[in-house]
């Protein structure tokens, strides 16, 4: 099981930027690609982005695409989510996840979850 631990959440204003990291940890850690999804206040929770662990490849919800950037890096088994020209409606709590197996999708599979951090963007 891989345990997966976010950080850098916090409030910012609209327009403005922040970073987020999570911080992937277990016992034979095999990783296929990492992702980051967000669950805003009574609403679903949705794909946002991800990359291959063992290539560059990513993929991004387009109601993100051009604003945040995906990226890792593999020495510290750590995944980075860049978020710019952050907007109200980006408000949610984003949460950190990895495959484990080898499945042929970006946005499902996912069998690790993080425990969730906090991002709030005020008008």
């Amino acid at each position: 099981q891989v345990q997966l631990v976010e950080s850098g959440g916090g409030l910012v204003q609209a327009g403005g930027s922040l970073s987020l990291s999570c911080a992937a940890s277990g016992p034979s850690l095999t990783l296929y690609r990492m992702g980051w999804f967000r669950r805003a206040p009574g609403k679903e929770r949705d794909f946002v982005a991800a990359i291959a662990w063992g290539g560059t490849s990513t993929y991004y919800a387009e109601a993100v695409k051009g604003r945040f950037t995906i990226s890792k890096d593999n020495a510290k088994n750590t995944v980075y989510l860049h978020m710019d020209t952050l907007k109200p409606e980006d408000t949610a709590v984003y949460y950190c996840a990895a495959q484990t197996g080898r499945i042929n999708s970006f946005m499902y599979g996912y069998n690790s979850w993080g425990q969730g951090t906090q991002v709030t963007v005020s008008p």
